[in-house]
């Protein structure tokens, strides 16, 4: 029975630009395959071992979505309330966002990994009115009440209840006793979520999501990896998992810790992706250098998988290797972006191994493929200082390396309410209409116009001799055998900077002095091959690097500057 779906507005932007409420792709794929399941969550099987798995179809999850909308506004949300959103990946995940955008209402992501301090600063700065979240979070609100305080509505996951709080039960329960309502409209420029970055490279900042940018991004992810409905997707990275809902694709959620990448079990995600028949899976390389691992230890390959999706830091040419022989049918992907904007480019594991890993050995930085559609691509000279008009920038030539700036349909415009911030990183060019934003990188673009990475702005070294960027040095040490990863440091120095490198080894051991001295010395080697390397002079070890809350695996390499000049390596 179809007549359950709600009619959504088509509305119509400047340019004559038909679009429509990021939720109107559920109820569309609810109309055209009600039976196909939407989206599965995998249960641990009592007397045996293996899983179960729960699903709801596109119309179920429709309906639930539908029912918690009508809930939540008998309990007097209404449009344009920014709604904090604290629900583990679930079936109830995707049916409550979706329900937030039906309403017109915020829904405001933030990654409880980023540490306390962080988090509560988040939420004083977005003024929240709603609040959708694990019972934990509510108990945590009564320790840190001025933090929450602008909070008017609750509705927790569990059971218990206090207050004028509501449990996603009695919403559901409130909605099905309520006749068809019309959903609130809402134009494409309005916001549709608040996306906030990890803070891994600074303070954390709340992105602002239009429904038009949610709307292309979805066409866009969808064209670049040849998704269809019949694919099969397993999210890493949750928020994922609704733009393959709104393509018509079943998303199977993994068992694993989603602020916790880098412990995702290997055993438990193989499991998931071969009893669904999984064609697709993405997240952070911290899950799937695991997996790789493990598949490869055991002999296993996942011949289902046609394209697995890697994002949040420089992909190794050794993790692309690695998925060679496990993805016997696909191939690794690397999208590059930020929350600010994605993606911007995108390339294969199987391009890089046959055309650029070499270059990138050599120390040419990482190549990240050519702009996907709709986006334009910069590489302007490298300023601290922000540029309030497009005209006074200065582009560098075809090879050099520069700061990457962006433009395109799904570049976001704003943070929220951080107007310093938007100086900083917004770049207005009035006689084209056209709005850029600076990435934060470094990097430069080749004579077939494809887009190489150096690292980010702030890790740059510049010494007298020139400009160092992390990702071109670290190339050159990496390839040392007992070397898992390096990191470029800038030490001030009597008015200079001098540069060093902090090596983690692939033990994880400090070597004793005499051995320190010799792999030193095959550092030092490794280095005087090359022309940017030649003048490193300097090594430090560490026995695991800190790492981003995200991903967990951007290097931090400005406490390991630090903790250098400290005396702490």
């Amino acid at each position: 029975d179809t007549t359950m779906f709600l009619d959504y507005e088509i509305t119509k932007s400047k340019g004559n630009k038909i679009t429509m409420n990021i939720a109107s792709r559920l109820t569309e794929q609810a109309r055209k395959q009600p039976h196909k399941k939407a989206i599965t969550v995998p249960r641990k099987n009592l007397f045996k071992s293996g899983y179960r798995y729960e699903s709801l179809t596109f119309s179920e999850l429709e309906e639930r979505s539908r029912q918690y909308a009508i809930g939540l506004k008998n309990m007097g949300f209404s449009k344009g309330d920014r709604t904090l959103v604290f629900v583990r990946p679930s079936l109830d995940f995707s049916a409550i966002t979706f329900a937030l955008f039906k309403l017109g209402l915020i829904p405001v992501f933030i990654d409880p990994g980023m540490g306390k301090e962080n988090l509560l600063r988040a939420i004083q700065q977005i003024k929240p009115i709603g609040l959708i979240a694990v019972p934990e979070v509510h108990i945590l609100r009564l320790f840190y009440a001025k933090a929450f305080e602008s909070i008017k509505h609750f509705v927790t996951t569990g059971n218990t209840r206090w207050g004028k709080m509501k449990s996603l039960n009695q919403l559901k329960s409130s909605g099905r006793d309520t006749a068809d309502q019309k959903i609130e409209e809402v134009n494409p420029e309005d916001i549709a979520a608040i996306l906030f970055t990890s803070g891994g490279t600074g303070i954390p900042k709340g992105v602002v999501y239009t429904h038009q940018i949610f709307s292309d991004q979805t066409d866009i992810l969808k064209e670049i990896y040849h998704l269809s409905e019949k694919d099969v997707d397993i999210p890493g990275f949750p928020l994922f998992s609704l733009f393959i809902i709104a393509m018509g694709i079943q998303s199977c959620i993994p068992d694993m810790n989603p602020s916790k990448p880098a412990k995702a079990n290997p055993r438990k995600l193989v499991a998931n992706i071969q009893d669904n028949q999984a064609t697709f899976a993405a997240g952070s390389p911290a899950i799937w250098e695991r997996v790789a691992d493990y598949c490869l230890k055991h002999h296993i390959t996942l011949p289902t998988i046609k394209s697995l999706v890697m994002f949040g830091a420089p992909i190794s040419i050794a993790l692309h290797r690695k998925f060679r022989d496990v993805l016997v049918n696909g191939t690794t992907y690397t999208p590059y972006g930020a929350t600010e904007s994605l993606p911007v480019s995108n390339v294969s594991g199987k391009y890089v191994l046959e055309n650029t890993s070499d270059l990138t050995n050599q120390g040419q930085g990482t190549c990240l493929g050519k702009p996907v559609p709709t986006i334009q691509v910069k590489i302007i000279q490298i300023s601290d200082q922000a540029i309030e008009d497009f005209k006074d920038v200065i582009e560098m030539p075809i090879g050099q390396m520069g700061e990457i700036i962006v433009s395109g349909s799904v570049v976001t415009r704003e943070y929220y309410q951080m107007p310093e911030k938007n100086r900083e990183t917004k770049i207005l060019d009035h006689e084209n209409n056209r709005l850029w934003h600076r990435m934060g990188d470094i990097g430069y673009l080749d004579h077939q116009g494809r887009l190489w990475f150096g690292g980010r702005l702030t890790h740059r070294v510049e010494t007298r001799n020139g400009l160092l960027s992390s990702v071109q040095c670290e190339a050159i040490f990496n390839q040392h055998p007992d070397v898992k990863r390096t990191a470029l440091i800038g030490l001030k120095r009597h008015g200079e900077t001098i540069p060093a490198i902090v090596v983690e080894r692939k033990d994880h051991a400090i070597p004793e002095s005499s051995h320190k001295k010799k792999m030193i010395k095959e550092l030092r080697r490794l280095g005087k091959e090359y022309d940017h390397t030649k003048d490193i002079a300097e090594f430090y070890f560490h026995p695991s690097f800190p790492v981003d809350v995200r991903h967990n695996i951007k290097i931090d390499r400005i406490k390991l500057r630090d903790e250098a000049m400290t005396g702490k390596l």
